[in-house]
């Protein structure tokens, strides 16, 4: 199977084990990023080659592993299964609840595992096996098309920087910064926000994804408009989702009970995905740099604002670890977005031990409460008339 040729993703790694992960490049659409200094301590180059030690002292590959290749069978035969027996064959709500609910665990799993890493070129060498599987979050209902630039371009650039990473910036509604503007009913954030959280997937798949289109905006940024192939993908995917979501389910169950059940398993997949991304960013623990006065730099160099900014939690559970693609993991992650999630557990006793020889702070939280309850005090914290952050 072949693809037309896709230039807003990322080019396929090489096939060679070591590890380059940097920036991603200048775009022509993205001219006026902020800049980072040089790393004069050396130590990413460090971090680089101790990862790439690792590689060829295990004789492990960054990519296409085994057991990603048997992780996704196993996640899309769940899905698959959860949606037939759901769709077709229960008949009764104390059956039709629980599968329900399997059915948004799968979807959200697929978000975490096979898109994720396939959508930061981290799945296979094979530029069309990554391009393949970003697909599946056009079956799930959002844009791989849009994911890109808002979470591989915008976010893991500049995670935390106010006016630049979308993912901090949800508009009047919350104050995830503390650099954004205070309002009064921000002082009861941390309430209303939870079930808003459920809302998330049913906005990208409903209208978010088509607002951004039109409007060629993500956030503050302008993004090109998906033209060709790109644009194929995001109608075929559309198409395909409402379909399988609401369309084909009302052949066979009244439209009511449909849209009971869509708007259920969204909420879940909602819940699921943006408490999960909100633990390692938005919390007490990781920082929110600025430029320098008068400047368009950053303060510390780019490895060292992506671990300053992200906090991991939870990293000892491996049933975590599992289900959320290693997204417990999210300082390796941001260190090396184009090595497969099932790495980073090992990666990570690399980095810590790194940080700690170069005095540089590593943010874990022990479980995934810990996290969640650190989340919630970092909502009320910044719901209040002068934070103290």
């Amino acid at each position: 199977m072949s693809f037309p040729p896709n230039t807003t993703q990322p080019s396929p790694p090489s096939s060679t084990p070591t590890v380059t992960d940097r920036p991603p490049p200048e775009s022509d659409t993205y001219k006026h990023r902020l800049k980072f200094p040089k790393d004069q301590a050396g130590f990413l180059a460090e971090l680089r080659r101790r990862v790439d030690a690792y590689f060829a002292e295990t004789g492990n590959s960054p990519r296409d592993s085994w057991r990603m290749y048997l992780k996704t069978s196993i996640i899309l035969s769940w899905l698959a299964a959860s949606y037939i027996f759901l769709v077709f064959v229960v008949s009764n709500w104390w059956l039709a609840i629980p599968l329900a609910v399997s059915l948004a665990v799968a979807i959200a799993a697929v978000g975490f595992n096979i898109q994720h890493d396939a959508g930061h070129s981290a799945y296979s060498r094979f530029g069309w096996v990554n391009r393949l599987g970003a697909m599946s979050l056009d079956l799930i209902g959002a844009s791989s098309y849009l994911w890109h630039w808002k979470h591989v371009v915008f976010h893991h650039t500049y995670p935390n920087v106010d006016g630049e990473d979308p993912d901090i910036d949800p508009g009047v509604v919350a104050r995830l910064s503390p650099h954004r503007p205070l309002r009064w009913f921000h002082r009861w954030q941390h309430l209303y926000l939870w079930p808003l959280y459920g809302l998330t997937a049913s906005r990208w798949h409903l209208w978010g994804d088509f607002k951004d289109v039109i409007t060629g905006t993500i956030g503050p940024h302008k993004i090109p408009r998906p033209k060709g192939w790109d644009l194929f993908v995001f109608i075929l995917g559309k198409v395909t989702s409402v379909s399988l979501m609401l369309a084909l389910p009302m052949f066979f169950h009244p439209w009511w009970l449909v849209l009971a059940f869509y708007m259920f398993v969204t909420i879940v997949v909602g819940i699921v995905l943006t408490v999960v991304f909100q633990l390692a960013h938005c919390v007490a623990e990781a920082e929110f740099p600025l430029p320098i006065d008068g400047t368009q730099r950053m303060e510390e160099a780019w490895a060292i604002h992506q671990i300053q900014t992200t906090v991991n939690f939870a990293r000892g559970s491996w049933i975590l670890c599992w289900l959320l693609g290693g997204l417990n993991f999210q300082i390796e992650h941001h260190l090396f977005p184009r090595v497969c999630h099932v790495h980073y557990p090992a990666l990570s006793r690399i980095v810590e031990s790194t940080c700690q020889e170069f005095g540089v702070s590593y943010a874990n939280h022990g479980s995934f409460l810990d996290g969640l309850g650190s989340h919630y005090r970092w909502l009320r914290t910044l719901g209040q008339p002068e934070p103290a952050v």
